[in-house]
């Protein structure tokens, strides 16, 4: 994390007469990147380890396996599919910019490949969610901050997984 999002909420305001600093945005690096490229692309990557006897997949993406520590551990498209493990629906936050999204849905899904992935339901009441629900993931795209900060390659700005039901036809 940068040094200007640490600190307490009413830090998120940023310098007088400047824009909030937005708490949404992911911060790439030289690691990273692939996955964001990827989510500007509309793909959701896990790392997979390629040691032998392993073959865990795992997210958030790490250098390393975290079952056997190898350092072996690739790129691989994910399917999209998951199922909801479980929620919470918030109601406040005050940090920018969730307070224009509340209520929203933070969740915790499970993907085909087994791993579980912190993430947001969207496109569904929270009434409606059910826990084992099948969910596909989609993409929130948003442009660049007036930073820069946070975007993936190109000018398209960058993209965030999350979920929303999956629908049969």
């Amino acid at each position: 994390m940068s040094a200007e999002r640490t600190g307490s909420p009413a830090g998120a305001a940023g310098v007088a007469g400047s824009a909030p600093v937005r708490c949404d945005l992911p911060e790439a690096d030289a690691f990273t990147r692939p996955y964001w490229d990827a989510a500007a692309e509309g793909r959701l990557l896990l790392r997979r380890c390629r040691a032998a006897g392993c073959g865990a997949v795992h997210h958030y993406p790490r250098e390393f396996c975290p079952r056997c520590w190898s350092e072996d551990v690739v790129w691989e498209p994910a399917a999209g599919r998951a199922t909801l493990y479980t929620w919470s629906v918030v109601h406040r936050n005050d940090l920018p910019p969730f307070g224009d999204r509340v209520p929203y849905v933070a969740a915790v899904v499970e993907l085909a490949e087994g791993p579980r992935m912190m993430t947001e339901v969207t496109d569904c009441a929270a009434a409606d969610l059910r826990i084992g629900m099948p969910l596909t993931v989609h993409f929130r795209r948003a442009p660049l901050d007036s930073r820069g900060a946070g975007g993936t390659a190109g000018a398209g700005g960058y993209a965030v997984p999350v979920f929303r039901p999956a629908y049969d036809g």
